[in-house]
């Protein structure tokens, strides 16, 4: 059998069995036989050819098939890698799913363990608010006051005595010498209401004070204030609409100090009288007196404890009240008039006096466990010098942070030191004349300073240069530097 194929000229020409030796697709050891079977002449020589030629043939084709079958391997191994590759996906995608799985049950068990802890602590911060214990620190965080931040209301005429805020932080009440209340928006500094002067003897006349305003209290709810006057008067107010409920009646001198038992309405207040009294404003009601004090008391606190505290003033002492039992602690600690109290917690609190100290308490010591001489400075002449007096003092509840107010031209800021035993000062806000009155927001974002002309129990300094106002300290506090590992 002859092969044939095209050739140049586009004719059919035979092709020598030698020729294809060394073309693509054909084996040296098919050649051979082809070469040999060539050369045989006989017709069996041919079918030998023809043979020769179809042995050529089947190889060639299977040479070929050869070829064809390599690239289909390839594809075949491609696809197995292929298959192992996305079995490979899957395992990674199983891996990858369950530590996501893992790692969401980390999560929530780290928000489980963060949310017990937020609970414990919050437990035991409770427990030792009841327990009258509780001391956050608060102080180190606290920047000094820029004074150009400070906001100054003016409204009243004579010295401002006395104020509160309201248990939102949303308003403030302002009572001052010239007999007027005035309710304050602490957003935008405009008055919201005026309760004005009541004159003696008229009739048909909105109620009020005929006399100077000395204290005020507002319930922990924020539905009654209470304010006393040196007729005394005890006036009941709803706080909301300023509008006049009650007139308690009983003191036989100036009352001098009002507060709320915090999550009641009762009240306790006190005068010049040197009694304590107790009342329940729901029910309109008289309670009982207590008496205890040698000389006129200054000032009073309460918290939500069935007891109080006061300031005897000349007496020296500061006493606790437990009024069930109708029994009081004595304390001793100051050398002059003891002007102003205020409660820190249930066990702690802090007294300012007009010998120039201010005094840290705890009920269970009957004298200072801190005590800061000269808190303010001295003043007059050398060979002279007298403390300036501490007029007016606060503290932010449950806290470290207290505040002291005097005549120096300045309002003080101290940290009281672990377990209140020591008095640290941290910072001066300048505020001229006396502050006659200090109070801190319920979240300690704010103090705001009562100022006066003169001083709210008397007359024996006028400062010409100060302004009658109620002024707004803003308290911003520093970032706390991230723990260790956080």
């Amino acid at each position: 059998m002859e092969l044939w194929e095209a050739g140049p000229t586009g004719r059919w020409e035979p092709i020598l069995a030698w020729s294809l030796v060394g073309r693509p697709g054909f084996s040296r050891h098919v050649s051979s036989p082809g070469a040999a079977a060539t050369h045989t002449g006989d017709s069996s020589g041919d079918k030998g050819k023809s043979k020769g030629g179809g042995k050529m043939n089947e190889e060639i084709s299977s040479d070929s098939e050869t070829e064809s079958l390599v690239p289909r391997r390839n594809e075949e191994e491609e696809a197995e890698e292929l298959e192992e590759t996305a079995q490979e996906k899957k395992l990674r995608l199983a891996k990858l799913y369950l530590e996501q799985l893992k790692q969401q049950e980390e999560e929530k068990a780290e928000a489980r363990e963060f949310e017990e802890d937020q609970v414990a602590g919050r437990l035991k911060e409770d427990v030792l608010e009841q327990r009258g214990r509780l001391q956050k620190s608060v102080a180190e965080e606290i920047q000094a006051p820029d004074p150009a931040d400070i906001r100054i209301l003016r409204g009243h005429q004579l010295s401002i005595t006395c104020l509160v805020i309201t248990p939102d932080d949303l308003a403030i009440f302002s009572a001052a010498k010239d007999c007027t209340i005035i309710k304050w928006s602490v957003e935008s500094g405009r008055k919201l209401h005026v309760i004005p002067r009541a004159k003696k003897g008229a009739e048909g006349q909105p109620s009020g004070h005929s006399s100077h305003v000395l204290c005020m209290a507002i319930s922990s709810d924020g539905k009654y204030l209470a304010s006393g006057d040196r007729s005394k008067l005890i006036l009941i107010w709803e706080a909301q609409s300023c509008q006049h409920l009650y007139t308690f009646t009983g003191h036989r001198d100036a009352v001098s100090g009002l507060a709320f038992r915090r999550g009641t309405h009762q009240l306790y207040s006190t005068s010049h009288d040197r009694s304590v009294k107790v009342w329940n404003v729901a029910e309109n009601s008289y309670v009982e007196t207590l008496f205890g004090h040698q000389d006129a008391v200054a000032a009073l606190d309460a918290l939500s404890r069935e007891c109080c505290v006061t300031a005897g003033g000349r007496d020296g002492t500061v006493r606790v009240w437990k009024i069930p039992e109708e029994s009081q602690l004595v304390f001793y600690g100051h050398q002059g008039s003891i002007d102003s109290i205020q409660l820190i917690n249930e066990e702690h609190m802090v007294s300012g006096a007009d010998d120039g100290s201010v005094a840290l308490w705890g009920l269970s010591k009957k004298r200072p466990l801190a005590l800061q001489r000269e808190a303010h400075g001295l003043r007059g002449e050398l060979g002279l010098e007298q403390p300036f007096w501490v007029s007016s003092v606060a503290a932010l509840l449950n806290t470290d942070l207290v505040a002291t107010g005097s005549h120096s031209n300045s309002v003080r800021l101290w940290q009281c030191g672990e377990g209140f035993r020591q008095l640290d000062l941290l910072c001066d806000i300048p505020l001229v004349g006396f502050i006659n009155s200090l109070k801190f927001s319920s979240a300690g974002d704010f103090l705001v300073a009562g100022v006066g002309q003169e001083h709210r129990l008397g007359r024996w300094w006028r400062i010409k240069e100060a302004r009658n106002s109620v002024c707004i300290i803003p308290l911003h506090r520093a970032p706390r530097p991230p723990t260790a590992g956080s």
